[in-house]
């Protein structure tokens, strides 16, 4: 019995070392008659909680039962302070609640805000982004400027298409600077040289930037590459460019599409598409020219013929120019034929008087024949280096015997600014040695100058067409406009309000008329009495006795028919021609620009648009000026010499989109600073 006498009832328990211990009771069963409990050992129930899941194969009889944990009762909280703790975190999740919705709402309106905001910041062309911000970053992206220029277009047409564009929202809807040409009434006298958008990408677009004309091109018959790549440069201390382009172009099938497409498009919304509609369009029916599609605006399309046409064989030269006329006159409102290109070989050697005599004629008589009833009107591009006194006069000669509508006095050229400015990097000197066409703001005095020629000798030769009468006086030219004109209305027909409603402005015909008596009576003394007698008793001793034969020969003379003045801004250099030298500084420009503003008259109410395509050799013909173009105040002088329309192309290139806004915002404040000093 002496395995007996022992019998052990352990029980394991752990201590925080993980040490197992032995613990239990010595029982001598057989000298005791009752059975001692196990007293347990008395540890932390943390300590025998982490015991049993370290050990959870553990039998209930070796487990430690310890009693629950009791909260003391100096701890213990009533109910009613319980219900209060909860009502309180609730009204503080509320306060937060409202705090994180005010917060929210505050947020998102700024927001919103910032972004409508934003968005008719960065798509009116009055924001200064678009010359300080996006120009550069093109400009230092794209080193090439033709890789910078065709990534502007393809992001300005992308743009457009989701109405994200660049626009002019303060339209010209003062009638402030309204010009009329072709009898169409345009909201200003600013416009686009070709070059700008070659491919006819974006047209509204660039409609919708302010100007009042654009054009697009060149555009050749066949599709052709130009000449190889680097063929652009830049100037950038001079804001200049060289080019060597050599008309590049899609051909005229890919331009036409594009055009109809547009046109289609513009119908669909008002008639449907259809061949109707569009011709309903291409008629006038929609009030607006068929060319550019919008109230006071035109298109015009350059053409010119392929590089590898000879130039010596006049009849095939003939055929590039009339197939591209037959092809794109009848989404046009003016046909520019390009022969002053310095980037295509022996192209200006059609500027000759025998052969752009004939090739103009072709191309009047092309366009004569487009089936639509409001008319295209042709003009001819020149180049500035064809300046010579019998190469202006010859050009004349042609375009008064093709019928052709005018001139675009200017293009590239191929001379380099003499002498070099002051200050030039090297680099650029180096690039002026390259071959090309120079554009710049150093040309602005040669193309002033050739505007000036080509007004006066146009003009010449429309009175040699009226029986080799004289014109009369500068000032009884323009003493007719010294009334107060009518205030001017948008026309909302192409084909007759701009003929038959009054097209001058208050604003701009009230300073002319102060300017131009001031300038009368700077340079005409008051006359006296005695002179006006001594000028009656001269004029008695020359005049005929008033007799039959006298009255009858009298009425028999031809009466003589004045060319029609459509200009606002013209007439002053007329008054100026004894002084025919460019202004020198920009205050003397400013003057001479503003002072131009006294020929605003009506427009003939005898005349309609239908008849503007005719070659009457009493029209006068319309003179658009481009080169070296880059502010409010040139514009005005280059109008003051006898343009109608001041083009821009380098300008843009330099200054961005908003370009043609800034300018005509400068020519506004040009002219009321000159009103203001007449008015004085």
């Amino acid at each position: 019995m002496i395995d007996k006498v022992l019998d052990f009832q352990p029980a394991i328990v752990t201590t925080g070392r993980g040490f197992e211990f032995l613990i239990g009771m010595v029982c001598l069963r057989p000298l005791l008659s009752v059975k001692l409990p196990v007293l347990p050992l008395p540890l932390p129930r943390s300590i025998v909680t982490r015991r049993a899941h370290r050990s959870p194969t553990c039998s209930p009889r070796s487990a430690i039962h310890l009693r629950p944990h009791r909260i003391p009762n100096s701890q213990r909280r009533s109910a009613s302070t319980t219900a209060a703790v909860a009502a309180f975190i609730k009204s503080a999740r509320d306060a937060r609640s409202f705090v994180t919705r005010f917060k929210n709402f505050v947020l998102g309106t700024t927001l919103g805000l910032t972004i409508i905001l934003g968005y008719f910041y960065i798509t009116d062309t009055r924001s200064s982004i678009h010359e300080w911000l996006v120009i550069p970053c093109l400009r230092y992206v794209y080193p090439d400027p033709e890789d910078a220029h065709e990534f502007g277009n393809k992001a300005l047409k992308t743009l457009g298409s989701f109405g994200l564009q660049p626009r002019e929202r303060n339209l010209d809807i003062e009638g402030d600077l309204f010009v009329e040409i072709f009898g169409n009434t345009l909201l200003n006298p600013v416009g686009t040289s070709a070059g700008i958008d070659k491919h006819c990408d974006i047209p509204d677009v660039l409609l919708n930037a302010g100007p009042a004309v654009i054009e697009i091109g060149g555009v050749t018959p066949e599709p052709q590459e130009g000449n190889a790549k680097p063929r652009v440069w830049r100037l950038p201390s001079q804001k200049a460019l060289i080019n060597r382009y050599g008309l590049n172009s899609e051909g005229a099938d890919h331009i036409a599409m594009r055009l109809r497409q547009r046109l289609r498009e513009y119908a669909y919304h008002i008639w449907g598409i259809d061949e109707e509609a569009e011709q309903k369009i291409l008629d006038g029916a929609a009030g607006v020219p068929p060319g550019s599609l919008q109230h006071g605006k035109l298109l015009a399309v350059q053409i010119a013929k392929n590089k590898w046409t000879p130039d010596e064989d006049i009849q095939a030269v003939k055929r590039d120019y009339v197939y591209c006329v037959e092809t794109l006159a009848k989404y046009a409102d003016i046909i520019v034929v390009n022969v002053s290109s310095p980037n295509t070989p022996g192209l200006r050697e059609l500027q000759k008087v025998e052969p752009l005599t004939d090739i103009l004629t072709a191309v009047v008589g092309a366009a004569r024949k487009v089936k639509r009833k409001i008319p295209v009107n042709v003009l001819v591009k020149v180049s500035p280096d064809q300046d010579t006194e019998a190469d202006v006069r010859g050009i004349c000669d042609a375009v008064w015997e093709s019928g052709v509508g005018g001139v675009v006095v200017g293009n590239t050229t191929n001379k380099r600014p003499d002498p070099l400015p002051t200050g030039l990097p090297e680099h650029e000197r180096r690039l002026l040695q390259e071959q090309g066409g120079y554009s710049g703001p150093q040309t602005f005095g040669r193309t002033v100058a050739l505007v000036k020629r080509y007004r006066t000798m146009l003009d010449e030769a429309a009175y040699s067409n009226m029986d080799n009468e004289a014109p009369p006086s500068p000032i009884a030219k323009s003493s007719s406009f010294l009334e107060p004109p009518s205030k001017v209305e948008p026309p909302t027909n192409p084909g007759s309000s701009a003929r038959n409603e009054p097209s001058t402005t208050s604003s701009i015909a009230a300073s002319a008329k102060s300017l131009l008596l001031e300038t009368h009576e700077e340079t005409h003394p008051p006359i006296t009495d005695s002179e006006v007698e001594a000028s009656v008793a001269r004029d008695k001793q020359h005049l005929k006795p008033e007799t039959p034969e006298a009255d009858a020969d009298s009425k028999s003379q031809p009466i003589i028919r004045l060319p029609e003045r459509s200009n606002p801004f013209s007439s002053f250099s007329s008054t100026n021609n004894g002084s025919s030298s460019s202004p020198s500084s920009q205050e003397t420009r400013g003057v001479a620009a503003s002072s131009s503003t006294d020929a605003i008259s009506p427009p003939s109410t005898s005349s309609t648009l239908s008849s503007s395509s005719s070659p009457n050799h009493s029209q006068r013909k319309v003179i658009f000026a481009t080169g070296g173009i880059t502010n409010g105040a040139q514009v005005l002088e280059v109008l003051a010499a006898g343009a109608d329309v001041a083009q821009v192309y380098t300008a843009l290139v330099y200054s961005g989109i908003g370009t043609i806004t800034k300018i005509k915002e400068q020519m506004r404040e040009e002219l009321a600073k000159k009103k203001r000093e007449a008015e004085k």
